[in-house]
């Protein structure tokens, strides 16, 4: 199976121009293809998964990977999927998340001569004079067009900044540049970016000729990446200092029974055939099957040793033997303690399990903390020091959210 009809195989593909064209770039490893990445926060997250591993698949496969860092159009903000308008942030904010960015990114993409490039927009879109781009960009689109595209239309209701209104033109020029100065001729995103990325073919063939080949991909990210990403309100990052390789592990390891196939389809690696054979699994063995997506997933990302433990920290709390020592934990100190106790609001506190003691009282009220596998029912419950000493005691906040508290 050539890539391009792997892609469809796996579920990634969602809408497409000039579909033969693409599929004869793609499988001769011809396409020379930007993704962008706006850098709205200092670490990806879970969500970007699925573009990091296309550009791996492409690039595997001889084709060239442009990763564009947003730091032009991340000072607009883009409002597809927004109720409200981002936060802005200033340059040095967006200039310190680009570089972790290239960081994380480097464990996926291999760049340097001849291979991936990273480029990024801040670079020519900072630069451009305002009556110019108007006179230049501005003609080639239409407001009613624009107004009748998916990335404004849910914004209309509750109110769309002019600010935000200009992300289309932005990141359709991002295209037009990246097709004269690099040798752009394609672009990847998620479906819910089709208006955007159809304006920078639009403008290509405006600008350059209806002869211009650029081609426009968009995956299907907008539904499946929006619950990548995110578990209880909070975002699943590639940085593990911001979410632990354990933690991280545990997010594929407890995705839903309906996509777990999915995920392994779109995410991994593993042959197109050997997921095949796994689409009857049930019962115990869709739990293996969420296994298997786990470790890879940890693995691609925190290296195969970090796999392994998380593997084995989740084997020992859920009874099939493994090491306690691998799960996340905090050691405490002296100082965690009054006359040789600690309450259980200043041991959640402690362990990073709630912001302030208001959030854990809540959390014990609501019946979400146990300790050593006991319910914790009185917000007053206070422990004693030996308890820590050794492997320590193990703290459950919610269903699937596990911490080792220990002292030496």
């Amino acid at each position: 199976m050539q890539l391009y009809e792997e892609l469809v195989a796996r579920g990634l593909i969602a809408q497409v121009t000039n579909e033969d064209e693409i599929r004869e770039m793609v499988n001769a490893g011809k396409a020379t293809f930007y993704i962008g990445f706006d850098c709205t926060a200092d670490s990806l997250t879970a969500g970007h998964f699925m573009a990091l591993t296309l550009m791996k698949r492409l690039q595997m496969a001889g084709n060239k990977p442009i990763a564009l860092i947003g730091g032009g159009t991340t000072m607009i903000g883009d409002p597809s999927g927004r109720t409200d308008m981002r936060r802005m942030l200033t340059k040095e904010d967006i200039d310190h998340n680009a570089a972790c960015f290239k960081k994380q990114m480097e464990r996926f993409i291999e760049f340097g001569e001849g291979k991936a490039r990273m480029v990024n927009n801040a670079d020519w879109l900072l630069d451009l004079n305002y009556v110019e781009l108007l006179r230049e960009v501005g003609a080639c689109f239409s407001v009613n067009n624009m107004l009748r595209a998916e990335c404004y239309k849910q914004r209309m209701e509750k109110g769309l900044s002019f600010l935000e209104f200009n992300y289309m033109i932005m990141q359709s020029y991002d295209f037009y540049y990246l097709f004269q100065h690099c040798g752009c001729n394609m672009q990847f995103g998620g479906n819910d970016q089709w208006s955007n990325m159809l304006g920078g073919t639009e403008l290509i063939r405006r600008k350059l000729g209806k002869d211009a080949h650029c081609m426009t991909i968009t995956l299907l990210t907008d539904s499946q990446g929006n619950k990548m990403g995110k578990t209880a309100g909070n975002a699943v990052w590639l940085d593990p200092n911001k979410t632990s390789p354990y933690d991280f592990y545990q997010y594929w390891r407890n995705v839903e029974d309906g996509d777990v196939m999915k995920c392994i389809r779109m995410l991994t690696f593993l042959p197109i055939e050997q997921i095949s054979e796994m689409d009857g699994w049930e019962g115990s063995q869709l739990n293996k099957a969420k296994e298997i997506l786990a470790w890879e997933l940890t693995a691609l990302v925190h290296g195969k040793e970090e796999a392994d433990k998380a593997q084995e920290a989740a084997k020992a709390l859920f009874g099939g033997g493994g090491d306690k020592a691998n799960m996340p934990a905090t050691e405490l100190t002296g100082d965690s303690f009054d006359n040789g106790q600690t309450g259980v609001l200043n041991l959640l506190v402690a362990c990073g399990l709630a912001a302030s003691k208001g959030e854990a009282r809540r959390l014990v009220q609501q019946g979400g903390v146990s300790v050593n596998d006991e319910k914790v029912t009185d917000v007053e419950q206070k422990y004693g020091c030996e308890l820590f000493k050794g492997d320590g005691v193990i703290i459950r906040k919610g269903k699937k959210v596990f911490h080792r508290a220990f002292m030496n």
